[in-house]
């Protein structure tokens, strides 16, 4: 489902370097599964890539995982956020490091599937700009959601969907995929916890980029807790929320002209 009509020219297979930002806190049991997962599905592809792993201040062996599993992965980047902790600060922090030609963020908590970040490389191929993962569209699989998150979640991405006028139905979720002239055009991000999900994709929706949608598998954690908290993080994605509203509504003429300027 795209978003608008206009793409850019499709690609030849496996020529654009993938890089996947896994950002990882307290992830000791997970971390390695998902890079070896990720790696396995990557190379069974074909297609180049590197796994930007953002040690987000863990106080357990998450980071000594992720440098075990680099000796067999050696497109392992492992990097460290030097700041506060916080996803959106880790996600930040790694996209200052990654080097390909688009770049997808996958959790390090087994949740995301493989499968999914190889079927997004291949849409962009197509010439959309981004790619988004829905867990609620025809075609999804979702098993292992808290009943309060999930009615939380659909609650949340309704009211985007009404403020931003946009079909997209799982704003929220961190999986999606984006081309680095995107990156550039929406930089520089502020949100520092999981409202860098909905900062990500509405500044990329308002900005009129191709944008596809693709139904994806998405399971609940095997190991460990979730590090979202529903009542502290409102206040934070509301405030994203209202800022990208304002912007859309007041100023989109400046965006746009930002976006389109020569360099």
């Amino acid at each position: 489902m795209p978003d608008r009509c206009g793409k850019t020219e499709p690609v030849e297979k496996n020529t654009l370097k993938y890089s996947i930002i896994v950002p990882a806190h307290n992830e000791e049991a997970n971390v390695s599964p998902t890079l070896r997962a990720l790696a396995d599905a990557l190379r069974a592809e074909g297609i180049p890539f590197e796994l930007v792993v953002v040690d987000d201040n863990s106080t357990d062996g998450t980071a000594q995982a992720a440098y075990t599993a680099q000796k067999d992965i050696p497109e392992i980047v492992l990097v460290g956020n030097p700041g506060a902790s916080g996803l959106g600060r880790a996600v930040r922090h790694g996209l200052r490091h990654f080097t390909g030609d688009l770049v997808a963020i996958v959790m390090a908590d087994q949740s995301d599937n493989p499968a999914d970040v190889v079927r997004c490389y291949r849409k962009i191929e197509e010439g959309y700009d981004c790619v988004f993962g829905s867990r609620f569209m025809k075609g999804s699989n979702v098993t292992a959601y808290p009943p309060l998150k999930l009615a939380v979640n659909r609650l949340g991405n309704t009211v985007i969907r009404l403020m931003f006028l946009t079909r997209h139905n799982d704003l929220s979720n961190a999986f999606k995929v984006y081309r680095r002239h995107v990156i550039e055009a929406i930089s520089p991000l502020r949100a520092a916890h999981f409202n860098i999900t909905i900062e990500m994709s509405l500044s990329a929706l308002i900005r009129r980029y191709a944008v596809a949608a693709i139904p994806i598998s998405w399971s609940g954690r095997t190991w460990g807790q979730s590090n979202l908290r529903i009542r502290e993080m409102g206040r934070r994605y509301l405030c994203t929320l209202l800022k990208l509203w304002f912007e859309r509504l007041l100023i989109l003429d400046d965006v746009m002209a930002e976006m389109n300027s020569p360099e």
